[in-house]
């Protein structure tokens, strides 16, 4: 996997993914930019809750689990001095559907956090995950 990031101007730039997708990151005012995109640590986030209900769905559909919909709300903490790494960061999955298996959804979130996801995994060595979920039917 490879990816590029270009410099535009003042604190803005562009990355380019391998899959051919851009995504523009800038920092914000104090910073020296203009607040036109996402923050690289807003995007690693982002990239952890994709990661991980990608894994969620995949997992409950294989389980022929009626999910209608997910959800996934990241919060996380950071630290007050530089590197302002992530110190906790908590997940919690809105599960929607018919009929779902609370014990099917309990292990898809599990088997996401402990085997399956890679960026939540990757964070997990350095950062303190927590993770929730509530079922919700329809």
């Amino acid at each position: 996997m490879k990816a590029v990031v270009k410099w535009l101007d003042n604190m803005s730039f562009v990355g380019e993914s391998d899959s051919g997708h851009s995504v523009v990151m800038d920092g914000p005012p104090e910073s020296g930019g203009r607040n036109l995109g996402i923050r690289p640590m807003e995007m690693v986030l982002l990239g952890m809750g994709g990661c991980t209900a990608f894994d969620v769905v995949l997992i409950l559909q294989r389980q022929r689990q009626e999910i209608t919909d997910c959800q996934v709300e990241l919060s996380a903490e950071r630290a007050d001095e530089a590197p302002k790494v992530f110190t906790k960061i908590h997940v919690h999955y809105i599960v929607k559907g018919k009929n779902l298996d609370t014990k099917k959804v309990s292990r898809a979130v599990d088997m996401t956090a402990d085997k399956y996801c890679s960026v939540s995994i990757m964070l997990a060595k350095s950062v303190d995950v927590t993770h929730d979920y509530e079922i919700i039917e329809e």
